[in-house]
């Protein structure tokens, strides 16, 4: 079955840079939309930034100019570069992924979820 594993949170200082990285993992046959959401205290959780195969990106209003998604096809791998870190910025940030496995039967893509990993921006 496949999974998603996040990595790269932490804390940093408002104004300042974080990157973080997915990798998806188990018995793929593709991956189609890869992207990162997260979920700030109390409030929904809300589509950052979005890529798909063939490159198509989507971002957020709030991170446009600041935030990119970059994805290596050939690794399963997807990452979120943040810049110009705000204290909104505050969140846990989960990678989302549409796979296609091999228990799930070549063209079937399922909604796959990340652990989450926490970004703490400081004011």
């Amino acid at each position: 079955q496949a999974q998603l594993v996040e990595s790269g949170g932490g804390l940093v200082q408002a104004g300042g840079s974080l990157r973080l990285s997915c990798t998806a993992s188990g018995t793929i046959f593709s991956i189609n939309r890869m992207g990162w959401y997260r979920q700030a205290p109390g409030k929904q959780r809300e589509l950052v930034a979005s890529i798909t195969t063939g490159g198509s990106i989507n971002y957020a209003d709030s991170v446009k100019g600041r935030f990119t998604i970059p994805r290596d096809n050939a690794k399963n791998m997807v990452y979120l570069q943040m810049g110009s870190l705000k204290p909104d910025d505050t969140a846990v940030y989960y990678c989302n992924a549409l796979i296609s496995s091999l228990l799930d039967g070549p063209g079937t893509y399922l909604e796959r979820w990340g652990q989450g990993t926490l970004v703490t921006v400081s004011s």
